[in-house]
């Protein structure tokens, strides 16, 4: 622009304005005079000291505000090494601060001493030491000499006594698995170089020290200048992290284009973010408050990570241990069935006779103990299947038993009308059977078998309508959640166990979710060994078999569908929690545990109470009473009284009011007379003459029921537990484990028997639950505390370089799920060849 103004000005009159040579001089003539006036009303000229200097020389001077120094200082630079340089200052200044200006070829960097840095409510730490390493510019040429500046300045006009040294720092860059020690504060804060070598991609950097406090931040950055290197402005870029003991980020040479980074850990000035105290409250204003020492030894390690074999590896191990329980069903699947086709052929034909001439129906496989037909795979009706449809000889069987069914189902038609006109509808009126000393199976089974199907059908198709309305928001939220953690490079919004957490992609703990797999690939297995059952069953029905009609304990697949389906979607909403696990997020990996729980009791109680077993619209509701308190137990339930309170009365009150329903059977009402017959019973049966409880084997399972729930709320109430989900689960699992508990119990003592299938199905799942919880309590992170203390549990990983005891949990407890849902499929098989009326309700 200068030279064309030139240009143009030829043209002009010489009567114009001056040439343009000459305006430049004219402003540098006016910015003189107009500093030299502003330095004369300040306080005269100031005089300006440059003195040649040395490394590890400490300098002892005294500036004013007359008077500035600048020290030079000139090192070698290499290219193919990195040295680093560090300033260190100490002064006890006390009015106007100094101000340290280092002057740079490519940065500058300014401090003052003292240097105040800012808590919480804005409290003010001063600091007299301060020491800073410089950032070094990166150089092309193979070695380079390069100068640097520090200016030294105050407006202090009484002399100020400062030291000022500057040094190399020893082991300025890293070694691949070398520890090095190294002693921060908040104003002396470290970092170091770290250069990837030739084939490695990822590492792990860890940062370890003896003590808790003070707080400190590890960060990953860049090799740019400015290093943001203080407690307020190291979060501005890179990765960084809380820790008090121990901290570890894991990083990939793809985010670093230079192949190299920087180590950065920083003092905090307070310990809040760590757990720690406030110690300095109330405070005045504008109070500067002495921190004390705050020094921290800490040493740091780079190590190596795991490579893609490993990766390779973990996968296969994973998916190779699920595959092989579809494989085990499917070899068990084919033994069975042969060894039933040739028990078949003995049963069918023990001497040329067919069973229709020997005036014997046939038996269920279930007398054979079969795993594929009558264990955990197939079906309970493989057997007459084939004996009825493989002989034209027995059709008048099947007309026979057609009748049969046809006649039970025309009987059944009426027990559900309301008016009562012939003596068999009163007998058959509801308080008269549900209210019978001793009930039997066939008196709580006598509805329409198509409607109860419908009926607990809709048990599957709500979940699977609940799912995809649970996870489709929570998937978008968690990914939501993963880009903020690698977007602002924040490692405190998830609680990883950073020792054991390898990414893959955009995901930083892919291990944590891959062990999430099991539970879908089993729930899915569970699922097809159900349906398999349901099918062979629904051909004998159909058939008219008699032993699917009137034997053994009523078949409805509707609970257990829903429970193969809730044990895939805990699967898939662990997998969801543990992208970015956390207090806000917790509730995705326990909701449907919650489900899965209610469900077992459910289907435990089904068992011999089908006709009165609460609607899917009932049990889902209450479910859902159930998670919306765990969520305000998650967000409100800390130290809070009011809360505990609340729950705890609520917990009492509807223990008593299902106790009510199970004892009574549902035959009473909640109504406005309901304490006078509260009264009137006590009354009568405990003051007038004192009699023992009607339904003596269900009281004692209500009142133990009682005893535990009253246990678990007053614990609640007093304790009150940080970890409100887990809480909640114990209650869920503890009334789970005593119902399952009292069934067994209670089938012993009625004199059936447990066949040898589900006998193995419980002890296995027995082991390998307890298995399953050691490495569950092993606890290598936790939400309750603040991210630093999270990862003083942090641990190593302990399978193939890639699991850790977490993962371990989510392998085995898949499996211990999977053989629950089990034994709750074959507990009863035994007794598939039993009149109901028989099969005593329990």
């Amino acid at each position: 622009m200068m030279v064309w103004s030139c240009r143009k000005s030829r043209h002009k009159s010489s009567h114009g304005p001056a040439p343009c040579w000459i305006r430049p001089l004219l402003v540098a003539w006016l910015c003189l005079c107009v500093t030299h006036i502003c330095s004369g009303a300040v306080g005269g000229s100031k005089n300006v000291i440059q003195k040649e200097a040395e490394f590890d020389i400490t300098y002892n001077d005294t500036v004013t505000s007359e008077n500035q120094t600048i020290y030079a200082f000139n090192h070698t630079v290499s290219r193919n090494k990195t040295e680093g340089v560090r300033v260190s200052v100490l002064s006890q200044v006390s009015e106007s601060p100094i101000l340290f200006v280092v002057r740079q070829k490519q940065a500058v960097l300014s401090f003052q001493i003292p240097l105040i840095l800012r808590g919480l409510y804005q409290r003010k730490y001063p600091y007299n030491h301060v020491a800073r390493t410089l950032c070094q510019p990166p150089t092309r040429a193979a070695s380079e000499t390069q100068y640097f500046f520090v200016d030294v300045s105050t407006l202090s006009t009484q002399g100020t006594n400062y030291q000022l040294r500057v040094s190399r720092v020893e082991s300025f860059t890293l070694q691949t698995d070398k520890k090095f020690s190294f002693t921060a504060s908040p104003s002396e804060p470290q970092y170091f170089k770290y250069v990837f070598p030739d084939g490695m991609d990822t590492v792990i950097v860890k940062v370890n020290s003896d003590m808790i406090f003070p707080c400190s931040v590890m960060s990953i950055q860049d090799i740019q200048c400015p290093v943001y290197d203080l407690d307020n402005n190291v979060a501005f870029i890179g990765m960084y992290q809380t820790m008090t003991k121990k901290g570890a980020i894991t990083v990939q040479r793809k985010d670093f284009p230079s192949n190299s980074f920087y180590v950065v850990v920083v003092v905090k000035t307070e310990d809040e973010a760590c757990g720690g105290p406030l110690r300095f409250y109330p405070l005045r204003p504008d109070e500067l408050i002495d921190a004390g020492n705050r020094s921290k030894v800490l040493d740091v390690m780079v190590s190596p990570a795991i490579n893609s074999e490993v990766y390779g590896m973990g996968m296969l191990f994973c998916l190779g241990i699920f595959l092989s329980f579809y494989l085990l069903t499917f070899l068990v699947a084919c033994l069975e069935n042969k060894r039933m086709s040739k028990k078949r052929e003995v049963f069918q034909n023990p001497a040329d006779m067919s069973p229709a001439e020997t005036g014997k129906i046939p038996a269920s496989p279930n007398e054979y103990g079969s795993f594929a037909d009558n264990g955990s795979t197939l079906s309970s009706e493989a057997i007459t299947d084939s004996a009825t449809s493989t002989d034209n000889n027995y059709g008048y069987m099947e007309r026979s038993l057609e009748s049969v069914g046809r006649t039970r189902l025309e009987s059944l038609s009426s027990v559900e009308e309301d008016d009562y006109d012939t003596l068999d509808d009163i007998n058959s009126d509801k308080n008269i059977v549900r209210t019978k000393k001793y009930l039997c199976v066939s008196d709580l089974a006598r509805k329409d078998k198509r409607v109860l199907s419908k009926k607990y059908q809709i048990y599957f198709w709500n979940i699977a309508t609940i799912a995809v309305f649970y996870a489709l928001p929570v998937i978008q939220l968690v990914i939501t959640y993963q880009t903020v953690v690698n977007v602002t490079g924040n490692q405190d919004i998830c609680y990883y166990n950073f020792l054991c957490a390898h990414p893959l992609g955009a995901l930083s703990a892919f291990n944590n979710i891959l062990s999430n797999v099991g539970y879908v690939m089993l729930g899915l297995l569970f699922l097809l060994i159900v349906l398999k059952r349901d099918i062979v069953h629904n051909r004998a029905v159909v058939r008219n078999n008699l032993n699917s009609l009137e034997y053994g304990i009523p078949k409805h697949f509707g609970l257990f569908y829903a429970m193969g389906t809730a044990l895939m979607m805990e699967g898939l909403l662990s997998a969801c929690y543990h992208v970015c696990p956390n207090y806000t997020n917790f509730q995705f990996d326990t909701s449907f545990m919650y489900m899965i729980a209610g469900l077992c009791m459910l289907k435990l109680y089904q068992k011999r109470h089908p006709d009165i077993n609460a609607s899917a619209y009932t049990a889902y509701a209450c479910l859902a009473a159930v998670i919306f308190f765990s969520v305000l137990g998650v967000v409100f339930g800390r130290e809070n009284t009011a809360f505990w309170v609340i729950f705890s009365v609520i917990h009492i009150l509807a223990t008593l009011l299902l106790s009510t329903q199970l004892y009574y059977m549902g035959r009473w009402r909640l109504d406005s007379g309901v304490l006078r017959r509260v009264v009137y019973i006590i009354y009568t049966d405990c003051i007038r003459q004192c009699s023992g409880p009607m339904y003596v084997d269900r009281m004692v399972l209500l009142v133990m029921g009682n005893i535990v729930n009253w246990s678990l709320a007053a614990y609640g109430l007093i304790e009150r537990p940080n970890d409100f989900a887990s809480y909640l689960l114990a209650i869920a699992i503890c009334n789970l484990l005593l119902y399952f508990a009292f069934y067994i119990i209670m089938k012993l003592r009625s004199g059936e028997r447990i066949q040898c299938l589900a006998l193995v199905c419980i002890l296995f799942t027995a082991v390998v639950w307890g298995f399953a919880l050691y490495f569950f309590f092993q606890g290598l992170s936790t939400w309750q505390k603040t991210p630093a203390e999270s990862r003083e549990h942090n641990r190593d990983c302990i399978l193939l370089s890639f699991f850790d005891d977490h993962d371990i949990w989510h392998f085995l407890s898949s499996i211990a799920m999977f053989g629950s849902f089990l034994v709750l499929l074959t507990m009863d098989d035994d007794l598939d060849t039993t009149q109901r009326d028989k099969i005593y309700v329990f």
